[in-house]
């Protein structure tokens, strides 16, 4: 008679910190560092912003209180979150096999089986998290309040409108977007524009010639369309960010420094459990429980450009 092995594992509060960030900060835009992570926001922070204006005025030889300060918060509460999902281990004995037998892609074994479960889900965990950083809207259920919805209701924000964007276009629209950074930012380390996968495609593709958009027949350094092999973008001076979660022809222009993502990586809230139903029920699946909190939130708004067709 076979021997059935039970894999239930259960990692609460700070334990499952390094299971839910594999989950939420393996999403594209966090990974590759194109914003700033709060990890340990157990309920909410507040940011304050500061704005001063006349504070230089012509030397006299008294203290004369010059200029205006004026500070003001923004606040970065995570909401929490749940993944309850049922999994038959059936489905996924086999790849486990392979990786065991060394027929696989992965780089690394993860050390029981339950891992193994928690990986896949974690990857549609970050998946979701990547959508709802840019996306999201908080009446739909799993979401939180994502950049395009706080930025279209901040009337501080600086609003482009354009057209649908085409490799015909892209240029002359992404230049509207750079013509509209504040000069004071222009220029600045951390300044990029984060664009959508539409934009970064016309973008490439336009780059390559071929077109009568007067970009050269054969492209950058003569390449045609091969020019490109998944390097660095950037367009007159300001860094392009693709991030995958962008809805089509929307785009920000911000410094990684005013883009804050939240979560409490240490929180008492976080859960993580791996539940084998074989001793409950005699069935082969597996139930996979996450908890965990994520937010955005951004500093100053009249620091960004937002980027939509009219």
């Amino acid at each position: 008679m076979a021997t059935t092995t039970s894999i239930t594992s259960t990692y609460a509060g700070e334990f499952a910190g390094k299971y839910i960030s594999a989950a939420l900060l393996s999403g594209s835009t966090i990974d590759n560092g194109g914003i700033t992570v709060k990890p340990n926001v157990k309920f909410k922070e507040v940011m304050k912003k500061v704005s001063s204006s006349g504070l230089i005025a012509n030397a006299s030889c008294d203290f004369a209180d010059t200029g205006t300060i004026t500070l003001t918060e923004r606040i970065l509460q995570p909401e929490e979150f749940q993944v309850n999902i049922e999994l038959c281990k059936k489905d996924f004995r086999s790849d486990w096999e392979a990786i065991q037998m060394g027929y696989s892609s992965f780089d690394k074994l993860p050390p029981k089986f339950s891992d193994f479960l928690i990986s896949h889900v974690a990857s549609k965990v970050a998946e979701k998290t990547e959508q709802n950083i840019w996306s999201g809207v908080n009446a739909t259920a799993g979401e939180f309040d994502g950049f395009s919805t706080l930025l279209a209701a901040d009337s501080d924000v600086i609003d482009v409108t354009g057209s649908a964007i085409t490799s015909a276009n892209v240029i002359a629209e992404l230049g509207s977007i750079v013509d509209a950074i504040p000069s004071s930012l222009y220029g600045k380390e951390d300044m990029y524009v984060y664009v959508s996968q539409n934009i970064a495609r016309a973008y490439v593709r336009s780059l390559g010639g071929f077109g009568a958009s007067g970009l050269g027949a054969n492209g950058v350094n003569s390449q045609g369309t091969q020019w490109w092999n998944n390097g660095s973008l950037s367009f007159d001076g300001v860094k392009l960010f693709v991030a995958n979660g962008l809805a089509d022809d929307t785009a920000v222009a911000a410094e990684k420094s005013n883009l804050f993502f939240g979560t409490g990586l240490l929180s008492d809230h976080n859960e993580v459990k791996v539940i084998d139903m074989a001793d409950l029920d005699g069935s082969q699946n597996v139930r996979v429980i996450m908890r965990f909190t994520s937010g955005v939130q951004y500093g100053i708004g009249s620091d960004i450009v937002y980027r939509v067709n009219a």
